[in-house]
């Protein structure tokens, strides 16, 4: 028997099922056994070469980046579009080589533009696609088959930027007395309210706290907390007078009954097993309290993130103090806070002075 030819026809049957994305031995090259079908049949009208090369990158993913199933199912039907593009608007293009910056460009106008099979992409879609695409021409790059990354001259398209929303300070304090305090439940809804409020604390970073982060929770001058935000770096935030009494409270009447149930875990927000508490539960917790004060439609979680930083900079706080205190890693993300209270400002001054209008 013919071995090559064998394995050159396990070839030909593999390939028109596109990219794979399982980490399975390949075959002379070609793409990986055991895949599902692709997310387009157009795909397998592309150039032999370029659905290796998606494959190879796919796997890549997979094996050496360890990305989720969902993620990786996401970039194989936006690079199964792309190669469709390429397909249908330059057919000369056979390998990655072939692939030019007024390519990649032409590919993102038309997912922002749809076709009769797409609807048009929003600027925040296009830029997710586009990553895919980029992130594909990187490799390319890093395995030779290509020597200039061409997608890295296409910059995504600018979504528009949205102003985050704060809510004034007597909107927080009736969210924040909002939870029944005669209660576990009660007493620990409160406490992570007031620490969201009083911290900025994105939900999984309160989520994720223990125990021991809350060392300085006692501090006579002012408490001091430590938060674990993006990249598991951690940074301390104070916490307010009543942010801390609140998690006194909770601490000293509802944990331990909580703690009863389970096998001694660290966690500061405890469930009734006696577990840490999901994000769920705690997205919960937020929307209980909003909609006891009939705010449900305003509220989330990163309301009160938001809200945190915009007083604290109506109140004179200096910007890069606030970003320290958020954990961003960029002053310009934190500056899209001063913008909010240039907006107040503004309604401040429509408002009350007499010939603003």
């Amino acid at each position: 028997m013919d071995l090559a030819a064998a394995a050159r026809g396990v070839n030909d049957s593999l390939e028109s099922h596109g990219p794979i994305t399982e980490p399975l031995p390949i075959v002379d090259g070609g793409p990986r056994a055991g895949a599902a079908p692709s997310d387009s049949t157009t795909e397998a009208e592309a150039a032999p070469e370029l659905r290796r090369a998606v494959a190879r990158y796919l796997d890549h993913l997979v094996v050496e980046r360890g990305l989720a199933a969902n993620t990786v199912s996401a970039y194989r039907r936006d690079l199964a579009r792309y190669l469709q593009h390429l397909t249908a608007t330059a057919a000369h293009v056979r390998v990655p080589r072939d692939i030019t910056a007024d390519h990649v460009r032409a590919f993102v106008r038309s997912i922002r533009e749809g076709d009769a099979a797409h609807p048009a992409l929003s600027a925040r879609s296009s830029a997710r696609v586009l990553a895919a695409v980029r992130g594909a021409h990187a490799f390319w790059v890093t395995e030779s088959s290509v020597d200039t990354d061409v997608a890295s001259r296409v910059s995504p398209p600018m979504p528009p930027q949205r102003l985050p929303r704060a809510i004034g300070v007597t909107e927080v304090e009736n969210l924040l007395a909002a939870p029944d305090p005669d209660t576990p439940a009660g007493l620990r809804a409160r406490a992570f309210l007031e620490l969201l409020y009083a911290t900025g604390a994105r939900i999984s970073e309160a989520v994720a706290l223990d125990v021991d982060d809350l060392a300085g929770l006692h501090d006579e001058d002012l408490a001091l907390i430590r938060v674990t935000g993006k990249g598991a770096k951690q940074r301390l935030v104070p916490v307010g007078s009543f942010a801390g009494a609140a998690l006194d409270r909770y601490l000293v009447r509802a944990r331990p009954e909580l703690a009863r149930h389970g096998r001694g875990s660290p966690a500061v927000f405890l469930n009734a097993r006696g577990t840490r508490i999901s994000r769920q539960t705690a997205w919960n917790m937020v929307k209980d309290a909003a909609r006891t004060i009939h705010q449900e439609e305003r509220i989330t979680p990163h309301t009160l993130r938001h809200s945190f930083a915009t007083h604290l900079l109506e109140g004179g706080a200096d910007l890069r103090v606030v970003q320290e205190l958020l954990g961003h890693a960029s002053l310009a993300t934190t500056q899209i806070y001063t913008r909010v209270s240039v907006e107040s400002l503004r309604e401040v001054y429509a408002t009350s002075h007499p010939r603003a209008r």
